[in-house]
């Protein structure tokens, strides 16, 4: 894979993750143009680094075959079959055990994973997703997860989940690999499979992800034969101002009115979360379940 510009520090840009081979760099200034060819086929250590000014603009060649990219999305479908499809997470990295979105998550990954009956996805990684996750394994269902090397907050240094087996979760190389498995394994062939997708609270990278599957839906290519429900965790108003800016798009004629609303599901608690699931599924409700009682409100606090 080609190296990428991660950051800067200062009046410089770090430059890391290239590998051997050719790259063109160009430097802009009053003067003109400037082109410089590398060779850096002795470079080895992923660990070295480049600096150059802010005022250089980078243009290398990808390097990466595209069979890599294949044989990754393979890799994350087969684990999906192995595991079963569910419901996918996506939501933030960076909101750890004390935060109370974290708590909630924990609780809800639970009480889905319970009502479903299913397979829970995450990015498996820290955060929210984490809580997901934890919530499902205290429902003693399974856990699968696509995992980035790369992730905002902790664990980017490993390659390897904390406490995951390592058959249940892929370790990708490639966002678009990961991305790809995250939709693959909300996809619904048949009645008996229930799914969907839970937008936690997020940042840059759940957006991203919440408006591709989004627009997926939208478009009617996620590759799903039956409907697959998309909840949005709208906890503490997170979300309000989002909405508001789509509903804003619908005054400005750039979505058609009703047109999201009708692609996802907001909910502002767990209760409203899984009454709409248990809806979407038809299933029942257990009289002595945690969902029956905080529908009646007489959960402990």
């Amino acid at each position: 894979m080609g190296f990428s510009l991660v950051d800067s520090l200062g009046s410089q840009v770090l430059v890391r993750n290239y590998h051997p081979g050719r790259s063109k760099f160009q430097s802009f200034s009053e003067r003109g143009t400037h082109t410089i060819n590398f060779k850096l086929s002795e470079v080895r250590s992923p660990s070295a680094r480049i600096l150059f000014s802010k005022r250089e603009a980078i243009e290398f060649e990808e390097r990466t075959s595209p069979d890599e990219v294949r044989q990754e999305i393979e890799r994350c479908y087969e684990l999906i079959r192995r595991l079963g499809r569910g419901v996918v997470y996506l939501g933030s990295s960076r909101m750890g055990p004390g935060h109370s979105h974290y708590k909630q998550a924990v609780e809800l990954g639970r009480e889905i994973a319970n009502l479903l009956d299913c397979t829970s996805w995450s990015g498996a990684g820290p955060g929210l997703m984490d809580a997901a996750t934890k919530g499902a394994l205290q429902a003693g269902k399974p856990v699968g997860g696509f995992k980035i090397g790369r992730e905002a907050g902790e664990w980017t240094a490993s390659n390897f989940h904390p406490y995951l087996p390592s058959e249940t979760y892929l370790t990708c190389r490639f966002f678009s690999a990961r991305k790809h498995g995250l939709v693959d394994a909300a996809v619904r062939s048949t009645s008996s499979i229930r799914t969907a997708v839970v937008a936690l609270p997020g940042g840059i990278g759940t957006l991203d992800e919440v408006f591709e599957i989004l627009s997926l839906i939208q478009l009617e290519r996620i590759g799903s034969e039956l409907p697959v429900p998309f909840l949005l965790m709208n906890y503490d108003s997170f979300y309000s101002k989002l909405l508001d800016f789509l509903d804003n798009c619908e005054d400005w004629g750039t979505v058609s009115k009703g047109e999201v609303a009708s692609l996802w599901n907001v909910c502002n608690s767990n209760s409203e979360a899984l009454a709409y699931l248990a809806d979407f599924y038809n299933l029942p409700l257990s009289d002595e379940g945690w969902l029956a009682q905080s529908l009646r409100g007489t959960v402990p606090s």
